[in-house]
Formats: structure tokens, C-alpha cells, sequence
């Protein structure tokens, strides 16, 4: 039977544009088989079913078989060109321009967005920037502090305003289309940015058991762009207020945290763990500068097909609504676009360089997250396995091999 001819007619760095004939003989093929199902499918009044004649299940089903036939022609020309081709599609194919005339070749063009070829013509000769950071005493008070804001007890207070930092319990009314709508109770910290200004301004004008009136603006950059700019009339009532109460920081205050003997112990550990946190920091910072230099200097694409799956990616993982989609994308849209370039150049080193993961590394990998998680190799293993990680255990290997590759091939300065 004579061939299905394909030809590329236009392509770029992540994009192919395909023209293809189908021979009438193939064509003729394709609608005969497709009839042969729908006759012996079809119940047509007078015939017991598959009994109809051929004549009268083309005149009655004409139209599906040949669209029958049209799918199942669309399909093995997809096939085809992905094979002949060796096409790494990243999304479905797009059929356009479709010609079907009766006895006449069937035309049409295929758009698909494939993986991307990316010539990587420079992988080093840049200069970078190490910004290293020396923990201060200041930096440990903070994080001690935090910490003793998530053990401190909210206390009732009376007789007072609320201030920033306090937390109230509201009532809140707010006046739309000519009624009150029904009060809707809020538990908040003042000065979180949890309400609007206005309406915070509000409450602390208020003592535990008075009401408010009045009107409030939303402001210009409100998450709900239709409501920015807008204002409404509200009623709030400051139903309880409460103030954090701290405890001690002492060496009773390390004991309760941990395995402490004293205050100094549990400042040399917090100590580490930030100077570990900042190194870790710093080292990310690196890498930032020398793949956004890859992706410049080599003129890496973004495809839209990786970038809107990985937006849906971010949609999903953030909960969005629908309907606020559109915005979230028009947000989100750089920094997924600037993920997938970076993702494609790291992509591109681990097969140029041969630095896939091997599986002696992978276990070496394995051994010691088990050992970190008090488990052996073999349950670790299993369980990566159930929860399918094991790709991504493999993947984080491979890229940590093609930056040490990479940062071998430039300079980096400390700071």
C-alpha cells in the first residue's frame, strides 16, 4: 500500500510544522474499514443488527465513518512522523488546514511543540559572585525570639486600645445594595496586613465591647482587583482583645526546647543551623547567577507547553480558583517561563556530559538518607519506590553532578 508522505514545512527551537498526504488508495482503506464497523454495529428498523446492507449503512452513517476513517488517518500519520521523525513531543499534536475530498489525497498540517534542541556553545568563562553571610549575635536573638513567640500565651486584656502586635476578635458588618450583609466574626493580628488598613485603623480606635462605624477604602493593590479603589461601609465590633506574653529566655526556657543543658548550648545550635541555612543560601545564589548566564548567553526558549504546565503545576500546588486563574498566570508567568530555561539547560549538560545517575550512586544516595532517617537502606528504598521518588532522587543526583561540572568551568569570587 502506498505510503503516508510527511514533510516538514517549518520548525524552530521547540516547534514543528508538518505537511502530510495521505494516498487516495490508504484513504479508501481506511473509510472501508471504518464502515465495516459501523454495519456490523449498526440496528437500522427492518435488519437484525449487523444485517443492514452496506449501501444503507453508508447512506445513514456516511458522515461518521468518514470521520471515523479521518481519525483513524490523523492517527497513524501522528504515529509516523513521531517515529520517522524521532519527534520528543511535550504536548498533543495540533491538526490543521484539513482537505477531504471525495477521491481526492487527504491533506493537512501537523503543529506540534517538541522538546527542545538546545546547542549549549558556552557552558563556562563566567564570573560569579559567592556572597558569604557570618551569623551575628543579633541574628540569633531574633530567631530566639521567634521562637518564644510560638511558645508565649495570648493573654485577655481590658480597659485598653488594641496596638500592632495584639490580637482582636471582630464582628464585622458590611453595608452592600442598600443592606446590611450578616456579621461575620475574624480573629486577627494587628499590623499582619490580615484586613485592610482602614478598617485596622478601626479597630484600634476601639476599646474590648465598642462598635465603629464608618466608611473604609480598599487599597490599590488588593489581591481582588475589583474591589481596588472601592469603598464600603462597615460596622466592626472589638469583641475580646489579647496580648502575647513571652517567656523568659534563659536556660530554663533552652531546657524546655530540647536536650539543652543551657542558654549558651541552644545558641551555639541555633547558631549552626543558620550559618548551615546561609551557606546553603549562598551556594543557591550561585547557581542562580550561573544558569540565568547559560540561558542568556545561549538563548535558551521557554516552549509554551512546558511553561503552562508547569503554571498549572504552580495553580494546583497554590490552591488557585479558577476564576482567578488569569491573573495568577499573568503573575506567575516569568517565573515559570524562567524555571523551564533553567530546567532545559540542566536537562542538556546531564546528556551532553553523560551525568545521569548511576545505580551505584543512587544506593550511596539511599544508604545515606537511610542512615539520617534511622531506617535501612532497603525500607528506604522501598518507600522512595511506593511513592515513585525514585525519579527525583535520581534527577537531584544528575544535577548536582552537572553543577560541579558547570562551576568547574568558571570562576567564583567570594564575597
Amino acid at each position: 500500500m502506498t505510503s503516508i508522505t510527511i514533510e516538514a514545512i517549518a520548525r524552530d527551537a521547540a516547534s514543528r510544522s508538518l505537511k502530510v498526504t495521505i494516498p487516495v488508495e490508504r484513504v479508501k482503506d481506511a473509510e472501508g474499514k471504518a464502515l465495516k464497523r459501523y454495519a456490523a454495529q449498526a440496528r437500522l428498523p427492518g435488519f437484525r443488527p449487523g444485517k443492514a446492507p452496506i449501501a444503507v449503512v453508508r447512506k445513514k452513517f456516511g458522515d461518521a465513518i468518514r470521520q471515523t476513517a479521518l481519525e483513524q488517518l490523523f492517527q497513524e500519520s501522528w504515529e509516523q512522523a513521531r517515529k520517522d521523525l524521532e519527534l520528543k513531543p511535550i504536548a498533543d499534536p495540533a491538526v490543521r488546514n484539513v482537505k477531504f475530498d471525495e477521491g481526492q489525497p487527504v491533506e493537512f498540517d501537523i503543529h506540534v511543540e517538541v522538546k527542545p534542541e538546545i546547542e549549549l556553545a558556552t557552558v563556562g568563562g563566567f564570573a560569579l559572585t559567592r556572597t558569604s553571610k557570618v551569623i551575628a549575635d543579633a541574628d540569633v536573638d531574633e530567631q530566639l525570639h521567634r521562637i518564644a513567640e510560638q511558645k508565649a500565651t495570648w493573654t485577655p486584656v481590658t480597659g485598653e486600645k488594641p496596638r500592632p502586635g495584639e490580637q482582636v476578635q471582630v464582628t464585622v458588618e458590611a453595608f452592600e445594595n442598600e443592606a446590611w450583609l450578616p456579621p461575620a466574626p475574624y480573629t486577627l493580628v494587628i499590623g499582619q496586613s490580615r484586613a485592610i488598613p482602614e478598617l485596622e485603623e478601626k479597630i484600634m480606635t476601639l476599646l474590648p465591647g465598642e462598635t465603629a462605624e464608618g466608611e473604609v477604602k480598599f487599597p490599590e493593590d488588593h489581591p481582588d482587583e475589583s474591589r481596588r479603589g472601592q469603598a464600603r461601609r462597615v460596622r466592626v465590633a472589638l469583641n475580646e482583645l489579647k496580648r502575647q506574653e513571652l517567656p523568659a529566655i534563659d536556660d530554663g526556657f533552652a531546657a524546655e526546647l530540647g536536650d539543652f543543658a543551657s542558654l549558651d548550648a541552644l545558641k551555639t545550635v541555633i547558631r549552626n543551623d543558620l550559618q548551615t541555612e546561609a551557606t546553603r543560601e549562598s551556594e543557591s545564589g550561585v547557581r542562580e547567577q550561573l544558569l540565568g548566564k547559560l540561558v542568556e548567553v545561549n538563548a535558551v526558549p521557554a516552549p509554551n507547553a512546558l511553561v503552562h504546565r508547569l503554571m498549572h503545576a504552580y495553580a494546583e500546588m497554590y490552591k488557585v480558583p479558577r476564576e482567578q486563574f488569569a491573573a495568577f498566570e499573568s503573575q506567575f508567568e516569568p517565573v515559570a517561563a524562567a524555571q523551564v530555561q533553567r530546567d532545559l539547560v540542566l536537562e542538556t549538560v546531564i546528556e551532553q556530559q553523560s551525568l545521569r545517575a548511576s545505580e551505584a550512586e543512587m544506593d550511596e544516595k539511599v544508604a545515606e538518607m537511610a542512615a539520617e532517617r534511622n531506617v535501612t537502606a532497603g525500607q528506604l528504598y522501598s518507600t522512595l519506590q511506593k511513592a515513585g521518588r525514585l525519579a527525583e532522587l535520581e534527577r537531584a543526583i544528575a544535577e548536582e553532578k552537572a553543577f560541579t561540572f558547570l562551576l568547574g568551568q568558571s570562576t567564583v569570587t567570594e564575597a
